[in-house]
């Protein structure tokens, strides 16, 4: 099967249950609420290494925000709804309180919660003032520059994490180029983020390694400078660049509506392949098919 000139394997994406978290920051300008953002989605890329993936899934107008004033909307994912309610605590307190003129609110609409603000208002040492509004709790909690805003308890949902493709690309230019069309496609989708460095990763990963201590390490099946020692390389002769998306979303549905508009926007002339990574259907709840994502199947 073909998207233009790029043929699009016959495989799966294999993607897995997360908990997620929607957090909207709102500041006295756009600039800080994307400062605050920006700083709480920091080393965020990977659960492996870094306990949650999380990023910026879009900006929010005034007119639109809980206090009328520009904000930004922060999506979070971890493995289970404690761990990220640590996480939570841990990005909010250090990067968004610290931030000036912040304020931060829960922005997800579900049965669970885990309490994050009930846990920040310790900062204020006892100075620190709740208040309740349509039975939902806030503190406020004092800071040099006036006070902290903040909810007490932030929802947190089922979700789904490592939805993914890989452009397999004649060179670096042609596959950046195209990778950079996926990406900006990609983020015109609700409901999902892009963790890793402006949506694109590098350096994926294949479960286990020779060395007993990594639990991963690199998918030298699509490493070009290792096609001539590897019998069972992945890539054809002229293949010389192969980049990676992956998506984390609050549902399959917007990783599959992610995934769908990245193939068509990544398959450019010099793009010879999109495939997706997966570990053979044994670790994933979910499989998203790349042959079900083309319209018309």
């Amino acid at each position: 099967m073909k998207i233009k000139s790029t043929e699009i394997v016959d495989t799966f994406a294999e993607a897995f249950k997360m908990w997620a978290s929607r957090i909207i920051i709102t500041a006295q300008t756009s600039d800080w609420a994307l400062a605050a953002a920006r700083s709480m989605t920091g080393f965020a890329t990977s659960v492996i290494g870094c306990k949650c993936e999380a990023g910026i899934e879009r900006q929010i107008t005034a007119d639109s925000s809980p206090d009328k004033r520009p904000g930004v909307s922060v999506l979070l994912f971890a493995m289970d709804s404690e761990s990220l309610g640590k996480r939570l605590v841990e990005r909010i307190g250090q990067c968004v309180m610290t931030c000036p003129t912040t304020a931060c609110y829960n922005g997800l609409q579900s049965e669970h919660s885990v309490v994050v603000g009930g846990q920040l208002r310790y900062f204020g040492d006892g100075f620190q003032i709740s208040k309740k509004l349509n039975d939902r709790r806030y503190w406020r909690i004092p800071v040099m520059d006036g006070e902290f805003l903040v909810d007490e308890k932030f929802n947190v949902q089922a979700a789904v994490g490592g939805g993914n493709i890989l452009l397999l690309g004649k060179d670096m230019n042609t596959t950046l180029r195209a990778v950079k069309a996926a990406v900006k496609a990609m983020r015109e989708v609700e409901g999902i983020i892009l963790p890793f460095p402006d949506g694109v990763v590098r350096s994926g990963s294949k479960i286990g390694s020779k060395y007993k201590a990594l639990i991963a390490s690199t998918n030298d099946a699509y490493c070009p400078t290792l096609r001539a020692v590897r019998q069972d390389t992945s890539l054809a002769a002229d293949v010389n660049c192969v980049l990676e998306i992956v998506i984390d979303g609050l549902d399959e549905a917007a990783v599959r509506e992610a995934m769908r508009r990245g193939l068509y926007a990544a398959a450019k002339p010099g793009i010879r392949q999109i495939t997706a990574g997966n570990y053979g259907g044994d670790l994933g709840q979910f499989k998203i098919d790349l042959h079900s994502l083309v319209d018309g199947q």
